[in-house]
């Protein structure tokens, strides 16, 4: 299978999106994904939402290289080690975003009524302008992107992420746009989500492009 090429998206006020379908082959996704499965300690975390503590709608763990710990929604997470599939889909992620990777969100939507809600990634640790690769396997869903000024006369945009597919989210994204997975009525399978990213840490300034 060819891959497709790349699609740039240009936002209103400096973000960037670059959506590659078919970046991995329907063999090499349905291999990572029965991977992931098996290899992953997917736990359901309680997150602080205005002021209360509730379940995350869906399961995650956080990997990366020693150091790289990440706090949001009032929870610290530091970092499992590295499995070999993360690994290397991190090098083939590096390699398209030409941005160099430390550490790994995984998702895994169970079905339907699993979901995320509207936010930026705009932590301190990820840096002024983060480049985060987001790598889609098993079920489509659909994503969305919502401006944070709700400017009259700008359109959100709604992306469906399909098995095998990256989008990379770079530029200012994150100051400007707010992204998220609705539920969905209709029956889905399950989907993971991999969510690249560069945590900032004493000594660790943002990196050089990867090569």
């Amino acid at each position: 299978m060819t891959r497709d090429a790349p699609q740039r998206i240009s936002l209103e006020d400096g973000g960037e999106l670059l959506l590659v379908e078919g970046w991995l082959s329907p063999p090499e996704a349905a291999r990572f994904f029965g991977a992931l499965m098996r290899e992953v300690p997917w736990e359901q975390k309680a997150i602080s939402m205005m002021g209360k503590q509730v379940m995350q709608p869906r399961l995650v763990a956080w990997f990366g290289d020693p150091g790289a710990v990440y706090t949001y929604s009032g929870v610290r997470n530091d970092p499992l080690p590295w499995t070999p599939a993360l690994l290397e889909l991190k090098g083939r992620a590096e390699q398209t975003a030409e941005h160099a990777f430390n550490s790994v969100l995984a998702n895994l939507y169970r079905d339907g009524r699993d979901s995320m809600g509207f936010h930026a990634d705009k932590e301190r640790e990820l840096g002024e302008n983060p480049v985060i690769a987001s790598v889609s396997l098993g079920a489509t869903r659909r994503f969305q992107l919502r401006h944070a000024g709700k400017k009259k006369g700008v359109a959100g945009r709604d992306i469906d992420l399909k098995d095998g597919s990256l989008l990379v989210m770079r530029g200012t994204t994150q100051h400007f746009w707010r992204h998220g997975i609705p539920k969905e009525t209709a029956p889905v399978g399950a989907r993971i989500n991999l969510t690249f990213r560069w945590i900032e840490s004493r000594g660790r300034s943002s990196p050089a492009p990867a090569t």
